[in-house]
């Protein structure tokens, strides 16, 4: 094997194996107590390597073809890992990292000028913005998602445009459903009011309330299990989040830290002027918000969302909380 062959095919390898792992635990149930957790960090292990691999070998992978979008795919599943642990285990840290590294594909435009021909690349486009939107309104970060709804909005017209013997009409609801689900949060909710997650900079500590404090010390409950569902016809909703199970979301959340509730502007900048991600750096910190949570906190009870449950779904939901 020659020598230059030895960097792309060491990578493609470790692709193939972060993809076998990651199938292993897509499809797993977001509920249930510690239910394949050992896959879990197998496969994150696996996903750590691959993108350790690409950061030291960048160079030798582009001149052997690596695509950008490529990069981007890594960097989304990783996010699709970090949510969902967030969705199982309702730990903040975890929806942290998964906005950052949805941020950064964003910001290194890691899926922008790949060819409009090519339509797999553009449906993989397509649903990274979905989970993006997704993990930005959980965190309430509105002008993130007034950005990225504009990016996803351009790109269904670029690609009715461009493949116009393909139906785009799903993507169309999913554009029509967040577009529906921002206006109506922002019409019933006040800018300058509090967030609904509670937030140690503007809220006491529970400990510090006097009949908490008597009611924690005998440690007779903790809540820690909640499932959150709907099940009125036409609500608002974005996939299967609605409005509803979104605000009770938050409210049953510490903030993950205090500073992290100040806003940020959408579009990074350095000495005022905004930064071009798109040369290809890849260096995106799989430990970045390790520090972002306050150990003092009590942790986030686990919460299981369920849209529209059948009654032996929420059964078996609810024996699995257990």
């Amino acid at each position: 094997m020659a020598e230059e062959d030895v960097v792309p095919k060491t990578f493609r390898a470790l692709v193939e194996s972060a993809d076998r792992k990651f199938a292993r635990v897509r499809d797993l149930p977001s509920y249930g107590r510690a239910q394949g957790q050992h896959y879990f960090q197998k496969v994150f292990k696996a996903y750590m390597r691959l993108w350790k691999y690409q950061q030291e070998h960048r160079p030798e992978l582009v001149k052997a073809g690596l695509n950008r979008w490529e990069i981007g795919e890594i960097a989304g599943r990783i996010g699709q890992l970090y949510f969902g642990q967030y969705m199982r285990t309702s730990e903040a840290r975890f929806l942290v990292e998964a906005y950052i590294f949805y941020e950064a594909i964003l910001k290194r435009r890691y899926f922008e000028g790949c060819g409009v021909k090519d339509l797999r690349v553009r449906f993989k486009e397509l649903r990274f913005y979905a989970r993006f939107l997704l993990v930005s309104l959980i965190l309430n970060r509105t002008e993130m998602v007034k950005v990225v709804v504009e990016k996803l909005r351009a790109l269904i017209d670029d690609c009715k445009a461009n493949f116009r013997e393909t139906n785009f009409k799903e993507w169309k609801l999913v554009e029509q459903e967040i577009l529906r689900f921002i206006n109506i949060d922002t019409t019933f909710t006040i800018p300058s009011s509090r967030p609904f997650r509670y937030c140690a900079i503007l809220n006491c500590h529970p400990n510090s309330v006097p009949y908490v404090a008597r009611f924690h010390a005998k440690k007779v409950l903790k809540f820690r299990d909640a499932i959150l569902m709907s099940y009125h016809r036409n609500e608002v909703k974005f996939a299967e989040l609605t409005l509803d199970v979104y605000r009770m979301l938050q409210c049953l959340e510490w903030e993950p830290s205090g500073s992290f509730y100040q806003k940020h502007p959408a579009e990074p900048k350095e000495n005022g002027v905004a930064v071009d991600y798109s040369g290809a750096s890849g260096l995106i910190d799989m430990n970045l918000a390790a520090d972002m949570t306050d150990p003092a906190l009590p942790p986030n009870p686990r919460k299981a969302i369920l849209y529209r449950p059948s009654l032996t779904h929420l059964i078996a939901v609810s024996y699995k909380s257990c």
